[in-house]
């Protein structure tokens, strides 16, 4: 018998690629796509999907009560990507990262637990236990979150968490490090960096360049969060990173090799409040379960500037004037 997914913010970076995912592993497989299309959800993408009979997309929000409860009966499976996402936009608006990320996620996973939804995961992110300055972060570390985005994001995870102990609902968390590859909205840091190298403009760096950050190619986040539909614990956590840190100013040169071009493309700029200097998780607790990832960023980065370069299609119509969120 089919899987029914119904997969809530499918039209951005990681939902679409997880969208693509299970059509790989599962052909038969019934996506339902509820996306409200904000500014990173991306109609192209779409369009893309709906090439596969198996996907149905729904334009609509996470907070909305009455929708959601038409949406989540007869699913197997709600994966909840949808979330405001970057972390200056949570600096200069904090109020809808609270109202999408907390409320929204309270909305789901309400109605999953209601209707009898047997698998729900919730996907979080490392930026909830705030910068580690050394070692590497287990899931039961403490939540430390800088910005509204991480916070809302911690919000989240205690709600999730709330309904798998107090309903014994089989909710996951995964918290996973930083994402690279196709699809990514174009002001995050490798994304816009390439489009602006395309363009023969500089790259803003913030600060020193020497944040730290752990990089994971996105079908390797989806398998594992793949993976835990089927063999994860309910109200259990799990990290899942790459353990690939690397100082922004070594990924930015990795990009400017790739390009062709040399460091006098690298404009430094004012850092951002609440920087977090350095993110790092323990992803052993998943790498015992079997998983581990397949690429890394030597060998996908390259991979991830070709689809760049021949996707402007994509990419151009969305170009914001922001910094790269890293």
């Amino acid at each position: 018998m089919s899987r029914k997914y119904l997969v809530t913010g499918g039209a951005g970076f990681i939902g679409s690629n997880f969208i693509r995912y299970v059509f790989d592993h599962e052909p038969d497989a019934l996506v339902t796509n509820l996306d409200l299309l904000t500014y990173a959800g991306v109609k192209a993408t779409v369009d893309e999907l709906d090439a596969n009979d198996g996907h149905s997309f729904v334009q609509g929000d996470i907070r909305d009560h009455a929708l959601v409860d038409s949406l989540v009966p007869g699913h197997d499976v709600v994966v909840n990507f949808a979330a405001e996402s970057h972390v200056d936009r949570s600096i200069d608006g904090p109020s809808v990262f609270l109202e999408t990320n907390v409320v929204g996620t309270g909305v789901m996973i309400d109605a999953a637990r209601r209707h009898g939804v047997p698998a729900f995961v919730q996907v979080s992110t490392d930026e909830v236990y705030g910068s580690i300055s050394d070692g590497l972060a287990l899931e039961d570390a403490p939540l430390n979150p800088s910005s509204p985005y991480s916070a809302s994001k911690a919000g989240a995870d205690l709600l999730v968490q709330s309904y798998a102990a107090t309903y014994d609902y089989s909710a996951v968390i995964t918290r996973c490090t930083n994402n690279y590859g196709p699809y990514q909205f174009p002001e995050k840091l490798i994304p816009l960096f390439l489009s602006n190298l395309f363009d023969g403009k500089s790259v803003p760096l913030y600060g020193d360049g020497l944040n730290e950050r752990d990089w994971l190619y996105v079908e390797d986040h989806c398998s594992a969060i793949h993976m835990l539909v089927d063999e994860g614990t309910g109200g259990e956590i799990y990290n899942i990173g790459a353990d690939a840190q690397l100082p922004n100013i070594r990924l930015t040169h990795m990009i400017l090799d790739a390009v062709g071009v040399d460091d006098s493309m690298i404009d430094y700029v004012e850092d951002r409040k609440g920087h977090d200097r350095r993110y790092a998780v323990d992803s052993s607790k998943i790498r015992a379960m079997g998983w581990s990832p397949s690429h890394t960023v030597e060998m996908r980065l390259s991979d991830t500037v070709d689809w760049y370069r021949a996707r402007e299609d994509w990419w151009r119509p969305l170009r914001s004037g922001s910094r790269g969120d890293s």
